[in-house]
């Protein structure tokens, strides 16, 4: 549905200017992408689109999460990946969705008329390029997440999780990773569980040892403090620079 709200936000105003698809538009591109552009939010547990459907728009995660999961023939499903804030939708040149795409929070989009978009992709270098560098990104990702699920410990999964939120969280709100770190972790156990192909009890047993080790604090279920990011990096088997935690 829409949010009679949102369709006033300025792009100037827009808390993932900085890394999504526009991050380097122009004054003017910025005024041809707000002719095409309209707001919508969905709640927690509504489908964005189906696999197989029609999608007549492409665009951008302003705030909250999402999933994308695969379903087989006989019914069997599988999360394949996580949109976060800042994390574009859709593909030009396709015009059938590939996956369910489902919000696990309330989340806000911001999307763009499909065909225009498309057009203006063809003129605008700034566009392309920026949408390019965003499709290598996941790309890496997308293979280290492949070293994540098959190769590293429950213990390394739940630190690489933690690890790829945080850094998130800390470029959306441009801050350095010195120092402590608290985020609100947009999963459920059930959730984390289901992403790293691990049970629920080897999530909740694993975040608990994590906080008995000191490199986590929780408040409630949710609000995560990580006392000291590289050392979480070591857990999760990665180093600084690490691509998925980009």
């Amino acid at each position: 549905m829409n949010d009679p709200q949102s369709a006033s936000r300025q792009c100037g105003d827009c808390p993932i200017r900085h890394r999504a698809v526009c991050a380097r538009c122009e004054a003017d591109e910025l005024e041809r992408l707000d002719q095409i552009k309209y707001y919508r939010n969905f709640e927690a547990g509504q489908t964005v689109i189906w696999s197989g459907d029609k999608m007549d728009f492409v665009g951008s995660v302003v705030s909250g999460i999402a999933t994308l999961t695969q379903t087989m023939e006989d019914g069997r499903t599988q999360m394949v990946g996580l949109l976060l804030p800042s994390d574009f939708v859709g593909r030009p040149g396709r015009n059938d969705a590939a996956y369910d795409v489902v919000a696990v929070t309330d989340i806000v989009m911001c999307c763009f008329r499909k065909k225009p978009f498309e057009d203006m992709m063809a003129d605008t270098p700034h566009v392309a390029q920026r949408l390019l560098e965003m499709t290598l990104d996941e790309l890496d990702a997308a293979r280290e997440w492949m070293l994540v699920l098959g190769r590293k410990t429950a213990r390394e999964k739940i630190a690489s999780l933690l690890a790829i939120i945080a850094r998130r969280d800390a470029s959306l709100n441009m801050v350095g990773i010195a120092g402590p770190m608290t985020f609100e972790l947009p999963l459920t156990r059930e959730a984390m569980a289901d992403y790293l192909g691990l049970t629920l009890e080897t999530v909740s047993r694993q975040v608990s040892a994590l906080k008995k080790d000191g490199l986590i604090t929780l408040e409630g279920k949710r609000r995560v403090t990580i006392h000291d990011f590289n050392r979480l990096l070591d857990e999760a088997g990665d180093d600084s620079d690490g691509g998925m935690l980009a």
